[in-house]
């Protein structure tokens, strides 16, 4: 009975399906993976192409050793069976063989190490660097700062931009087709120039993660508390696309990276334009906000940022994320609020946390916490949060 209605599950499943969901047909990802892909993503740097290079050449090696030796044991089976008349020798040792089962696999281990030591020398070379990123992982983000070189001040986050539409919730199926770049496309991508030698700097501020894009050939581990640093000089402009390596939490899969590698005139388009868009975003921390600005602007910071985890709703995610509907945080005194916005909450459960937002401004933490405490069935008292209380808050 059980298994029986296992299957009227299923076959209900197909059929709803078949009559009205999308399909899921899988398409090269331009920049990332492609479909029945067997060898690595085609290299853009020196460093990707030495390591396709020394893949290519290990596989040989060990292709030759898997033929010879197999090759030789099963000639030596059929050729030296005994229905054929054959007797087993009989001898002790043979100083030539003892010999040559020890310089053959030296020369070989030594032809593998030499070129592969070159290459790991090369990969940890961080010197001369034209440009300097600062990449920080967080649940689940990756947060950059542009530290030395051509747009040096710029920072922002970036965060994956597939609609939840797209991926479902737990116990939801999805409503809408992938696209071609599920779940490897994020809202700020990272803008570097072509042929420039780019030291990215690496650290994390609450698991571990790992920064990897294949077609660079760079994979790099960011530790809390560590720095860590690697580098890659793309030679082709394009998008580039890689993500987080590391099991980091429950949104593991949605932390993906994307570099676009630009001309020089077009890299420095860029930084001017990130530059003013973060000169105009630059905020008065002592300006008087009213409450409907506030929730208007609110209402943009959290579908950016906390409706992945919460929903646009507000019910959360029962077991994974709190709803923020009718939350006694939310609805009780506005500094406790202020404090799990700027500091995170560990409940102690894994899935329970809640990460520190403190990357945002005073403004957009002030916006959001205003929407929240007047969104949905939330009447809270304390309605209003200015700028100033969390500039206060944080020092």
């Amino acid at each position: 009975m059980k298994y029986a209605k296992r299957l009227q599950s299923l076959m209900l499943g197909a059929s709803l399906l078949a009559a009205g969901m999308p399909s899921w047909a899988v398409t090269d990802s331009r920049g990332g993976p492609s479909v029945l892909q067997l060898n690595f993503q085609q290299p853009v740097t020196q460093i990707a192409q030495q390591i396709y290079s020394l893949h290519t050449w290990m596989m040989v090696v060990c292709l030759v050793i898997f033929f010879a030796v197999f090759g030789v044991m099963f000639w030596s089976i059929f050729k030296h069976r005994k229905s054929l008349g054959h007797k087993p020798a009989t001898f002790h040792e043979s100083t030539t063989v003892e010999i040559l089962w020890t310089i053959v696999p030296f020369v070989i281990v030594i032809g593998m190490a030499l070129p592969a030591t070159r290459t790991v020398v090369a990969m940890k070379d961080t010197s001369n660097a034209d440009l300097t990123i600062k990449v920080t992982g967080m649940q689940w983000k990756w947060g950059y700062d542009y530290l030395n070189g051509e747009g040096e001040g710029i920072s922002f986050l970036s965060m994956l931009s597939t609609p939840r539409t797209q991926i479902g919730l737990p116990g939801v199926a999805p409503t809408e087709a992938r696209g071609e770049n599920y779940l490897l496309e994020v809202d700020n991508p990272v803008v570097v120039p072509v042929n420039k030698k780019i030291r990215i700097v690496l650290t994390a501020n609450d698991v571990i993660h790992s920064w990897a894009v294949p077609r660079f050939g760079v994979k790099q581990d960011a530790i809390p508390g560590f720095v860590r640093d690697t580098w890659f000089k793309a030679e082709k402009v394009g998008t580039y696309r890689g993500e987080c390596v590391e099991l980091c939490g429950k949104e593991h899969a949605f932390m993906p990276i994307v570099v676009n590698v630009v001309s020089d005139d077009d890299y420095t388009k860029w930084v001017d334009g990130k530059k003013k868009e973060m000169a105009a975003k630059a905020e008065d921390p002592n300006k008087t906000w009213t409450i409907d600005e506030l929730k208007t602007m609110g209402a943009k910071v959290y579908a950016t940022n906390c409706a992945v985890c919460h929903q646009a709703t507000g019910k959360g995610v029962p077991g994974a994320f709190a709803s923020l509907d009718g939350s006694p945080v939310v609805n009780g005194p506005k500094a406790g609020q202020i404090q799990v916005l700027l500091n995170g909450k560990n409940s102690g459960a894994f899935s329970a946390q809640m990460p520190s937002w403190k990357q945002l401004s005073n403004t957009d933490i002030a916006a959001v916490i205003t929407y929240t405490r007047n969104s949905w069935s939330n009447k809270a008292q304390e309605n209003i949060v200015q700028p100033a209380e969390v500039l206060a808050a944080r020092k």
